[in-house]
């Protein structure tokens, strides 16, 4: 097999294995979409500011096509976090046969726990910072005010928040994986840590 043959042969495999992942993407929107519905996963998006809200106050729309557009957009992620799996196993299976063996055995358990400890930070700061953040923030606002945020402005501020958490929770990710390439050591990274930890409580910074 040629060169451009081979090269053709990969687009080929490439194409077939991101429509996989979008036919997955696709499935999963629809069935949120139909049951439960982009309305309950957006009112169980708002939840924790809902609570922090004073009594009978509710979320404003400003934008015409807003209230049906933020819960669309809402699932589309739901969906595609929920898919985070299968493109990840996609994108693995297409660059496996050129992995050597032990990178093989390391890459599948990368993409499962990769994508839990995401799930993770989301629920993180879905369960217990975003209730502790906006009880604080209702707090301090002056008397004068009345709290209506505007549901675009609340989807864009909560998707910021979860990316932020989600990357963070995948710190050992990277470690395991610089340790992996040989970028650090164990040793190194420990006593650097440790170092770090104890250095403001008897060194001069």
């Amino acid at each position: 097999m040629s060169q451009s043959e081979t090269f053709v042969s990969h687009l080929v495999e490439l194409r077939s294995r991101l429509l996989r992942a979008v036919v997955a993407f696709l499935v999963v929107f629809v069935g949120l979409m139909a049951w439960p519905g982009a309305d309950f996963i957006f009112d169980l998006l708002a939840q924790p500011i809902q609570n922090a809200l004073p009594a009978g106050t509710k979320m404003i729309a400003i934008g015409v096509v807003t209230p049906f557009m933020v819960p669309v957009k809402l699932t589309a992620m739901v969906a595609f976090v929920v898919t985070l799996p299968v493109t990840l196993y996609q994108l693995w299976a297409f660059v496996a046969p050129g992995l050597y063996q032990h990178e093989k055995k390391l890459a599948l358990p990368i993409i499962f726990s990769s994508t839990l400890l995401f799930l993770a930070g989301i629920a993180f700061c879905h369960f217990i910072v975003f209730g502790k953040v906006f009880a604080f923030i209702n707090e301090f606002a002056p008397s004068s005010i009345t709290a209506a945020p505007d549901i675009e402005a609340y989807l864009s501020f909560v998707m910021t928040m979860f990316m932020a958490f989600g990357l963070t929770f995948e710190v050992p990710i990277v470690v395991v994986v610089l340790v992996h390439m040989g970028i650090v050591s164990v040793e190194n990274w420990w006593r650097s840590g440790l170092t770090s930890l104890w250095r403001p409580l008897w060194w001069p910074p």
